[in-house]
């Protein structure tokens, strides 16, 4: 039976942590760094409704539509290195499918621009729904599948939180938007350095080796 690799997309396919960073700051000015890290330890649409609400008053704009102004950041989001070869190896393996906090139009455009597109199933983002463990469970019932057909690929604790509630287990990488200590607290399968690290971890996952 085939296995489902479940990509987070930003900080796992796309390097998008400054950029993400510049447009907060844009909304938010007083909102420190690792406050924007934190707002990932739960479902970061809540996590960032928390920082949101705070009442910083001028220069803040909390009014602001976050994807209107996010998106012109977004064009000069990169993949991350390897990342690419990594996608198109995996996918003739297992069927890959993006779980994202992101809106799917974006990403659908992105992973066309780099043409990867073609090994992705589909793109489930926030306009599907806005926690990951609802899409997940979508992705169960559409595909037949079970939790310990699929593995979730992310770089946050919130998204191994949501994971773990539907039953899915989690490969960790470090570089994209928290820290591995953070990581670690999600006690993730294992927690990678680099991409190119990531085929031989999923491997290991559904043979069961730690």
């Amino acid at each position: 039976m085939k296995k489902f690799v479940l990509f987070d997309f930003d900080g796992v396919i796309a390097d998008s942590f400054w950029p993400c960073a510049e447009a907060i700051k844009e909304i938010c000015p007083l909102m420190t760094i690792q406050e924007q890290r934190d707002a990932f330890n739960g479902n970061v649409h809540e996590g960032f409704d928390v920082q949101m609400k705070k009442q910083h008053g001028p220069p803040c704009r909390h009014d602001k539509e976050w994807f209107e102004t996010y998106m012109p950041h977004f064009e000069k989001v990169l993949p991350f290195d390897g990342i690419i070869d990594v996608i198109e190896k995996l996918s003739h393996e297992y069927i890959l499918i993006v779980i994202s906090s992101t809106i799917s139009s974006p990403i659908q455009g992105f992973l066309e621009k780099f043409h990867i597109g073609r090994y992705f199933s589909e793109v489930l983002g926030a306009d599907v729904h806005t926690h990951k463990d609802e899409k997940i469970k979508m992705v169960f019932t559409k595909y037949a599948a079970e939790p310990e057909d699929c593995v979730f690929v992310t770089d946050t604790l919130g998204d191994m939180n949501e994971a773990q509630k539907v039953g899915v287990g989690s490969i960790s990488v470090s570089y994209g938007f928290q820290e591995r200590s953070t990581l670690e607290k999600g006690k993730p399968f294992r927690i990678v350095d680099k991409a190119q690290e990531i085929p031989s971890a999923i491997q290991d996952y559904f043979r069961g080796i730690a």
